[in-house]
């Protein structure tokens, strides 16, 4: 039997993490998951990641980012950390949203919405907002529970409904499949090679 890789985490909000952790759980390695650092959005993690990196040389890091607005993986990567990372340092970058990772698995998606699969895109990767197509898409399921959930109530200024976390990340658990999600999603692709083959120096000490 393998011995288990411990590994901390970073991400920009719950979903992302359980998606991370499901992605991890799934991989096909033994990875013993410690902490967690969720504590708010990109800009947390760009305040913190020469911390991150720093503490990566003992115990290996995954970190994940939305690429939102910005061109590309690469640039989003030189924004956030502007050398090369530390070697237990495993840096992913989902286009242009994790949202697009959950898009990805069509048929699980389309189950629990209750909505024709055609509705949702091939690529999703290629959304400018993955976000919003996916709350516009469930302003359309037949599933009440979820569009209560996750689509804001009318007249409220969130961008997102009370329960959008809790019950995408319940579908991350319980439907969504990262082997069939990455064949939609290049990024999400990219990430699930990336932590199958992750291959960090476990206790590395300083020199």
């Amino acid at each position: 039997m393998s011995e288990s890789i411990p590994v901390y985490l970073a991400v920009e909000d719950v979903l992302s993490e359980t998606l991370l952790r499901t992605i991890l759980a799934r991989s096909g390695r033994e990875y013993e998951v410690g902490a967690c650092y969720c504590h708010g959005g990109f800009g947390y993690l760009k305040k913190n990641i020469i911390r991150f990196n720093q503490a990566a040389r003992h115990v290996p890091f995954v970190v994940l980012i939305d690429l939102d607005k910005s061109r590309c993986p690469p640039e989003k990567i030189r924004e956030l950390l502007p050398y090369a990372p530390e070697e237990n340092l495993l840096l992913r970058v989902a286009v242009r949203a994790v949202e697009s990772w959950l898009l990805a698995d069509r048929a699980a998606l389309a189950s629990i919405l209750r909505i024709s699969e055609r509705l949702i895109p091939l690529r999703p990767d290629e959304l400018s907002d993955p976000k919003t197509f996916l709350i516009d898409l469930v302003k359309r399921s037949r599933n009440r529970q979820l569009r209560e959930a996750i689509v804001p109530a009318r007249g409220s200024t969130a961008r997102i409904g009370p329960g959008y976390n809790a019950e995408l990340a319940r579908f991350v658990q319980e439907d969504w499949d990262p082997e069939r999600a990455s064949k939609r999603s290049p990024s999400l692709n990219r990430a699930v090679d990336a932590i199958c083959n992750f291959s960090p120096v476990v206790d590395r000490r300083a020199d």
